[in-house]
């Protein structure tokens, strides 16, 4: 197997430095309004003594806010005494995409999270993908990285992990979704889990955390809180920062199968006929979908494949064939 060619991304920060720091991923990144310019990622690294490490990232998709927003105001209070271990947190992992205000980055329109483990000599969102997955997911004992639903989904509130192989390394996974204590936690499946940062941080044995928020581009002050409280909540329950969860009321979801995702097989103006979080029976209609070019046309109907509720819908007012229009999920007692 050929060897792999160091990162070019370089810190500014001392992963291995007590105290709290403040600095940069630099990539470098050649461009007509800067020859030797970099994509300057920032970071930020709170140490203190032995003890466990948590990797904190938000902005894997650049318009989901919840992440940025609790992680940066982590970084800015976050003092070292009261840390045994050691946090880094990336507040905005695909930092072109966060400055665009897109899914997707703006260089290469790369999808972060379908683009791990990366290469060093890859895109700009390969270089990211590698760096992460060589560099900071090695120092990590637990990684929590935050989503919500960006500009085109809007997800009901929820932390998740997957079911994995390894039933110890699950049930811990499950524990810090527990903790997490958002109002809702999801045993979660992926539609591709191909590329995802959950599947090279699962792979190396880690304890892997995600979420979904909300959604359609933008935060609330109810998602904000949540996101902020939960992060505090995971870094207690892996011991690096001192008391207990502040537990809450959660409702566990169940995705048992594919059936689970409904997409659009047609074009049109979307209106939904359920909320997130109302229940659902088999072959009830979801949605219609409007044609777009004539008046006096039947709506096509989308119906639920399997007895739930709405966890995820369709966020913009127009849909596409192939988009994924809603997901529907089991409530269950537990993980």
């Amino acid at each position: 197997m050929t060897e792999l060619r160091p990162s070019p991304i370089s810190a500014t920060v001392d992963f291995e430095a007590e105290g709290v720091q403040h600095g940069h991923l630099r990539l470098p990144w050649s461009r007509d309004d800067s020859a030797w310019g970099s994509v300057m990622i920032p970071v930020c690294v709170v140490k203190r003594g032995e003890g466990p490490t948590a990797l904190l990232t938000g902005a894997n998709h650049g318009d989901e806010y919840e992440g940025p927003i609790a992680l940066f105001d982590l970084a800015r209070t976050l003092r070292a005494e009261a840390v045994t271990g050691r946090v880094i947190i990336v507040p905005a992992m695909n930092y072109p995409a966060f400055r665009a205000a897109t899914r997707t980055s703006p260089i290469d329109k790369g999808n972060l999270n379908r683009s791990f483990p990366g290469r060093p000599d890859g895109t700009a969102t390969e270089k990211i993908a590698d760096y992460v997955t060589r560099a900071l997911l090695p120092l990590a004992d637990l990684v929590l990285d935050f989503h919500s639903g960006g500009r085109t989904l809007d997800f009901l509130p929820y932390a998740a992990a997957h079911e994995l192989p390894d039933e110890a390394q699950e049930k811990r996974c499950f524990e810090a979704v527990a903790a997490f204590s958002a109002p809702w936690s999801m045993k979660m499946i992926e539609i591709d889990a191909v590329g995802m940062f959950d599947t090279v941080t699962e792979m190396a044995g880690k304890v892997f955390v995600t979420t979904e928020l909300g959604g359609g581009g933008t935060a609330t002050a109810k998602s904000v809180a949540i996101a902020r409280r939960g992060v505090a909540n995971v870094l207690r329950h892996a011991g690096i920062l001192a008391g207990e969860p502040e537990a809450g009321p959660t409702r566990w979801l169940d995705m048992p199968s594919a059936d689970c995702f409904g997409f659009s097989e047609e074009e049109g103006l979307v209106e939904f006929l359920k909320d997130l979080g109302d229940p659902l029976t088999r072959g009830e209609p979801i949605a219609r979908i409007y044609p777009l070019g004539r008046t006096g046309a039947a709506p096509f109907e989308h119906c639920a494949a399997l007895d739930g509720l709405l966890a995820a819908r369709h966020f913009p007012g127009l849909v596409k064939p192939g988009d994924c229009l809603a997901v529907v999920a089991t409530e269950v007692g537990g993980p």
